[in-house]
Order: C-alpha cells, then sequence, then structure tokens
C-alpha cells in the first residue's frame, strides 16, 4: 500500500511541473500579444490569434480593428496581470485582472489550445468590468 501511495505522490509530482510549464507558455503567448497591440503591431498580435480566429478575421489589420473596437482595455490598459489558469486536454484557461486607461477594473478570460505543430494558439477571450456577474 505505501507503494502505492509514494507511485501516486510521485506521478502527480511530475504532473504538476507540466501544468506549470503550460501555463507559463500560455501567459507567454498572451504577454507577447499584449505587447504587440500596445505597438500597435497587427502582425505580431494576429500570429497568435488561432485558425479559428483568423477564419473570422482573414487580415492581421481587420483583426487588430476589431481588437480596438470590441475589446479597449486590453488594447490600452495601465495594468495586465494574470490570475488563475486551469489546464486540461491541451486546452489552457488563463484570467487576466486588467485596469483600463480609465481605472476600471475588468476580468478577461483568455482560452488557448495547443496546435498541432505544439503551439499554443489564443482561441478566445471574453471581457466583463470586474465584479459583474457573468
Amino acid at each position: 500500500m505505501r507503494a502505492i501511495v509514494l507511485l501516486f505522490v510521485f506521478v502527480f509530482g511530475l504532473a504538476a511541473p507540466a501544468l506549470a510549464d503550460d501555463v507559463a507558455a500560455a501567459q507567454n503567448v498572451i504577454r507577447e500579444q499584449e505587447q504587440a497591440l500596445a505597438r500597435g503591431d497587427a502582425a505580431a498580435a494576429y500570429s497568435h490569434a488561432a485558425p479559428e480566429i483568423k477564419q473570422l478575421f482573414p487580415q492581421a489589420d481587420i483583426f487588430l480593428q476589431m481588437v480596438q473596437q470590441a475589446y479597449p482595455p486590453i488594447h490600452r490598459h495601465k495594468s495586465f496581470e494574470f490570475g488563475e489558469a486551469r489546464s486540461a486536454g491541451g486546452r489552457i484557461a488563463q484570467r487576466v485582472h486588467i485596469v483600463d486607461d480609465n481605472g476600471e477594473a475588468w476580468e478577461a478570460m483568455y482560452t488557448l489550445e495547443q496546435q498541432s505543430d505544439g503551439s499554443l494558439k489564443i482561441t478566445g477571450c471574453s471581457l466583463l468590468k470586474a465584479g459583474q456577474a457573468v
């Protein structure tokens, strides 16, 4: 029985770093897109979008325009801090706490999915003013 417990601890001990690595990779993708948006670099921001997003917005400048109009706190903000993350089956959900240029708090939920080439791409983002019910 003790061997089973030790095996259990060993297996879950190995799984935890993989989750941390997945989350770190996802945060890196989100941060790179956030920085590209701040620079107005449509091509770099667009490069982090999943194929499904690119089907909806077939050109980088169209994608940038959509972000500017639909997600102004993501496009321009005072702070952008990572919160809770969950990972399962090649998919990651990452919460981000944002304070916009007017000092208002927002919560963003990014979703990312591992692609066939192993990269992570952003599949979506929902945005709510902090404190609003879902």
